[in-house]
């Protein structure tokens, strides 16, 4: 098979592409009003309506009863840990190839993070659970990575047998259904984050949504200094007592355009979808290489394909070739295994006293070095990234399938 035509780069970016005139209109609305704050404003008996109405549609969308609005991804999971009573002396089971926040925020509330191995879904293998939990184990962090829910029937089973927690971490896949449930609706807690590269953004912001009254006012007390204002207390009266919390209030500015932007979800997914299903049909049985395999396929958010190739020591041509075809494509999309980062490689926290990896002789210990996880770090090295977005046409997708059927002939034959 001849090279196809060299075509233009595709311009990626998923919810920041579809930015318009419904973000203006909406974001003017608050500066019009001029009630940035969400608690009051010019009207003291009144509290401005972005983030709530946020907050209403959110749980609408995803078919849950509480959402909290925060100020990032990573804070949505620090609150939900705080909700959850995690804490200093515990210990929270979580991938280690997942996104820095996953680790650092387990840190931040002063519980050791537990690393385990992905399997070829690229998601927690449901297994590890039982191989890595201790009487100290509290939760376990679900990351549904890029897209593709992770399995959360055989992981729930696994996890509140131990009667731990599962909080999930949807900050990559709003959207994303799992068994035709949205997910965030299969855990005690889920979170999810509307910072620049996501699905929907704000350029930051999070979201907590869960079913547990108890978790949602912990929830919405860490968020607010440890107040359980009128507008929460609306939707269920007060029975915890008050605690001292952090600052993570979304604005309403923030909530604006992320009110904006998560209207629009639905129809950025069905892009994606029709763009990837075009790609992998004809990417079926090919000698060398397989796709990522997905638990839900009905469900795959699909704005990102992956290759996964039986010889790693192919990918790094695999991939230059399709580079040199102006397709859009890589190993990493900004995570990397924990074990490889400064701040695992350091085991340092704020202040020495705050670590919880302070009681290790050696470090990096056991259970943080490459060495340990083998899965992961053949997996990782094995993949190719083939993101989609909102501005990519069935053009583009003709083109990155045509390309990978070049690259497979000339690199695997």
């Amino acid at each position: 098979m001849t090279a196809p035509a060299l075509r233009p780069r595709p311009v990626p970016g998923l919810g920041f592409q579809a930015i318009g005139a419904e973000e203006e209109a909406l974001v003017l609305d608050v500066l019009r009003r001029k009630e940035p704050f969400r608690y009051y404003g010019v009207d003291p008996t009144k509290p401005p309506p972005m983030t709530a109405q946020l907050e209403k549609e959110f749980r609408e969308y995803i078919g849950t009863d509480y959402a909290l609005a925060v100020t990032s991804g990573s804070a949505a999971l620090e609150v939900a840990m705080a909700a959850c009573g995690i804490g200093p002396g515990d210990e929270v089971i979580v991938t280690a190839w997942s996104w820095i926040a996953c680790f650092t925020t387990i840190v931040r509330v002063g519980a050791r993070p537990v690393l385990a191995e992905i399997d070829e879904s690229l998601n927690l293998d449901p297994k590890e659970i039982a191989r890595l939990t201790t009487p100290k184990t509290r939760a376990v962090i679900v990351v549904h990575y890029q897209g593709v829910a992770a399995a959360m029937e055989p992981i729930e089973l696994e996890a509140h047998r131990r009667g731990l927690y599962v909080i999930e971490d949807c900050a990559q896949s709003l959207g994303t259904r799992y068994r035709g449930r949205q997910i965030g609706t299969w855990s005690d807690i889920a979170t999810y984050s509307f910072q620049y590269n996501k699905v929907a953004t704000s350029g930051e912001g999070g979201m907590i949504v869960t079913r547990d009254q108890r978790l949602y006012e912990r929830a919405v007390r860490m968020s607010d200094l440890g107040n359980f204002r009128p507008v929460h207390a609306a939707q269920v009266p007060a029975k915890e007592p008050a605690f001292a919390g952090g600052q993570f209030r979304m604005s309403e500015l923030t909530a604006a355009m992320a009110l904006a932007q998560l209207r629009k979800v639905d129809r950025i997914r069905d892009h994606c979808r029709a763009l990837q299903t075009r790609i992998v049909a004809r990417l079926q049985g090919l000698k060398g290489l397989k796709l990522r395999p997905v638990a839900d396929p009905a469900g795959d958010f699909g704005f990102e394909p992956y290759l996964i190739l039986d010889d790693a020591s192919k990918v790094a041509a695999f991939r230059d070739k399709l580079d040199a075809l102006n397709v859009n494509c890589g190993q990493r999309t900004g995570t990397y295994p924990q074990y490889n980062r400064d701040y695992v490689k350091t085991g340092l926290s704020h202040a020495p006293a705050a670590s919880p990896f302070r009681g290790f002789k050696d470090w990096p210990a056991p259970g943080y070095r490459a060495e340990n996880f083998p899965r992961t770090e053949d997996l990782t090295k094995r993949f190719i990234a083939l993101p989609l977005g909102w501005l990519y046409t069935e053009a583009d997708a003709d083109h990155i399938a045509d390309s990978v059927l070049a690259v497979h002939r000339e690199v695997l034959g």
